[in-house]
């Protein structure tokens, strides 16, 4: 592919803070007002019809804690402590289940964490018992789960094909032994090849594998050499996440010193390294953070324009409201968003006193859903089609954002964006700050000093 030219004082320029807009708007305008009443209504509204349906498991239990971790999760070594959890779920399930149109199936499933392979694998058949009492399984069912390969079984990918999982996701992040060892997950590139072997003996038909740049000590070299074995592999998708630095927010980051992180002019090196050697090997450059083979779905959906993105990534289900279980877990239907309790102790005691385990959420106005839209395309199909969406929204978009369209004077004289008055396309080097892009249409945003979001670069 063509090697992608880039300017460090434009890095210097837009490194600033911002969401990362797997909502719109992004978690942080979730709010404790939106309470039970105004959930329960929601749901009665939406589900008049037989609608598809999305749900969500958080499992959140880890062994150990790896120090660059941004996710809810809770560190032990009891293993019984999953099996309480998976009966939780099943409660929470069922409250749930009464409010739910009979008829809706669920056409994708995922298992997320925390580490869903920390559970052994008798609970999470019994979690797929669960599961299926409460909900119908759709005959293309999309089933996705987050897998640890340093302590994984065989059998855990047969529980979990037996459940009806068919994408395996396994993390990664980096082979190099230094950095692994500075962020507290060491993990030999043996173990992360059997767990491969397994998965495609077991018969997942989708493997993704997870990657993280900016760690400490990666450098543009080092973290070839990754890419170079992980290649190897041929999995059919990559997550090659940029490492957010959030220890206001993830006290255990505090233990990752920041003068051995790269710096940001060095983390654009290793994406734009990530994005050329990628595409070399064959990969389509799905937006942001993920890679896929031109036949994969999310290619062929970004083609088709679309492409969706959620509390998970990049979905081809976009259509479908999500349901989520578990402490942290986030829903979304057209029109709201809510999180259950982030803390273990509190999530079982709503459950036991037959309440929703709800902490906050959020209602969108219909100025957030016109933005939602506009963003969203950005983000996933890279392009903001006028008449179209203005067709679908019922809006004259040129009109309605006369503002924001002519405040991306300096990102088009920057070369991140091209504007007619057709469209607005986003250029192969804004591919690489499409974060930047959406934030010209967030009503909500903040000033930087304001913003409790991960930088941007």
């Amino acid at each position: 592919m063509p090697r992608l030219s880039f300017d460090l004082d434009l890095v210097r320029k837009y490194n600033v803070p911002g969401p990362r807009y797997t909502s719109y708007p992004p978690a942080t305008k979730f709010t404790e007002a939106v309470g039970a009443e105004t959930v329960l209504e929601n749901l009665r509204r939406h589900n008049a019809t037989p609608r598809d349906l999305s749900l969500y498991f958080h499992l959140p239990f880890c062994e150990t804690l790896c120090w660059f971790c941004g996710c809810t999760t809770v560190i032990t070594a009891d293993y019984s402590k999953s099996a309480t959890y998976v009966e939780y779920l099943g409660r929470e399930m069922a409250a749930l289940r009464p409010w739910l149109h009979p008829q809706r199936r669920v056409v994708q499933l995922h298992f997320g964490g925390g580490s869903p392979t920390f559970c052994r694998p008798e609970h999470l058949r019994r979690l797929g018992e669960l599961i299926h009492r409460h909900f119908t399984f759709a005959p293309d069912l999309e089933a996705g789960v987050e897998v640890d390969p340093r302590r994984l079984s065989r059998d855990h990918l047969v529980a979990l094909r037996e459940i009806g999982f068919n994408r395996a996701s396994i993390g990664v992040q980096d082979n190099n032994p230094e950095v692994q060892k500075a962020v507290h997950r060491l993990q030999p590139l043996e173990v992360t090849r059997q767990a491969v072997e397994w998965i495609r003996e077991t018969g997942f038909t989708s493997l993704n594998v997870d990657l993280i740049y900016g760690l400490p000590f990666q450098t543009p070299a080092s973290f070839a050499r990754t890419l170079d074995e992980i290649l190897e592999l041929r999995p059919d998708r990559f997550a090659v996440f940029s490492y957010a630095h959030v220890p206001w927010m993830k006290p255990a980051q505090k233990i990752v010193e920041a003068r051995v992180l790269p710096p940001p002019e060095v983390k654009f090196q290793l994406l734009k390294l990530t994005i050329e050697k990628l595409g070399d090997a064959g990969y389509v450059y799905i937006g942001m953070d993920h890679f896929a083979r031109p036949d994969d779905e999310l290619a062929v959906a970004q083609r088709a324009g679309t492409l969706q993105r959620n509390f998970q990534g990049y979905s081809t289900r976009g259509g479908a409201d999500i349901h989520a279980f578990g402490m942290s877990s986030i829903s979304q239907t057209p029109d709201a968003y809510w999180q259950n309790l982030k803390d273990l102790p509190a999530y079982y005691a709503a459950v036991d006193a037959g309440r929703l385990p709800l902490a906050r959420g959020y209602v969108l106005t219909g100025d957030d859903r016109i933005r939602r839209e506009v963003i969203m395309q950005i983000m996933c199909n890279l392009r903001v089609d006028f008449a179209a969406l203005s067709a679908r929204l019922g809006v004259n978009i040129r009109e309605y954002f006369n503002r924001e369209l002519a405040s991306l004077d300096d990102l088009e004289a920057d070369g991140l964006v091209e504007r007619s008055d057709t469209h607005l396309r986003v250029t192969e080097l804004g591919r690489l700050l499409v974060r930047i892009i959406a934030m010209r249409f967030d009503a909500h945003l903040p000033r930087p000093t304001e913003r409790r979001h991960a930088m941007t670069i």
